[in-house]
Order: C-alpha cells, then structure tokens, then sequence
C-alpha cells in the first residue's frame, strides 16, 4: 500500500519532534565517596599516596560555603632535581570531585597554591601532591559548612 502524504508528513513531523528533545544523563546531584577515589585514582593511577609534606590551610569550621579561603603548602626545595609537579585538590561531596589542578615546576620558586573555593556542605578536602620523583604525598581536613553552596533552590 503506498505511502499518502498525510503519513509521510505525520511521520516526518514526529521524527523532527524526537530530534528536538534532548538527552539527559542523570548523575547525583553531589559527589560520592567513591567518586571521590575514583577522581584521585584517575590522577595518580595506582602509585602509593603517602601521607606527609603537605599542609591544607583552610578553616575546619566555614559560615558560609561559597567563598572559603584555602592554600596549599608542600615541602619542597623547589629545585632542577627536587621539586614539586602539581598538586591536586579534591572534594568529598560537591557535584564535581576535582577541585582544582595547579601545574609547577623548579622555576615556581615555591610549591604552594591559594584560591576560594566553594563547598556544597560539611565535607572533607584532600590535597595531593607530585613531585619529581613520580611520588604522591596528601593531606585530608574535614571541614564543617553551615551555609552551603553549590545549590539551587527549585521553584
């Protein structure tokens, strides 16, 4: 039986219908603990992170979690032979794990790093850093949020 134009239009208007409805893929609305293993995973792979050489200045106790002040500090001589790569920050609960990527290198002069950041509620912060000899060193601070941010009220 052929096709009449009365089906060929109705097929085709619903087809470019289809096309216009986009694809969502639904993700949690914060990061997981696992989430947050496999961030730092995807950074250091399967190297051993020790703990050490790392300072994560940042208030153990925030008011209000859209601008908290944070520096990261490692031991380093900051030489051709001896120094920091990058250091690496993490989150526990916010939507996106990956905090912050700082690259460096000998002519840095000093391996530390200062920023805001925000944070979705009470959490913990992992600092991680590289150096030349290919090892990881990190830090993790808990920090108690009492406004938080990284929300949308919905209407």
């Amino acid at each position: 039986m052929p096709t009449t134009r009365r089906q060929f239009l109705s097929l085709a208007g619903g087809v470019a219908a289809a096309g216009t409805i986009p694809i969502v893929t639904l993700r949690p609305l914060q990061a997981t603990p696992a989430m947050l293993n496999t961030a730092i995973r995807n950074v250091v792979g399967e190297a051993p992170i020790r703990t050490g050489k790392v300072k994560l200045d940042i208030p153990p106790l925030v008011e209000n979690g859209n601008t908290v002040p944070m520096t990261v500090t490692v031991a380093s001589p900051m030489t051709a032979d001896d120094h920091v790569k990058s250091i690496h920050v993490f989150n526990e609960k916010n939507p996106q794990p990956n905090i912050g990527n700082f690259y460096l290198g000998p002519s840095s002069g000093r391996a530390q790093v200062a920023t805001r950041i925000r944070l979705a509620d009470t959490q913990k912060v992992v600092a991680i850093a590289r150096l030349s000899d290919d090892s990881f060193w990190q830090v993790a601070v808990d920090v108690v949020v009492t406004l938080a941010a990284c929300t949308e009220e919905m209407n």
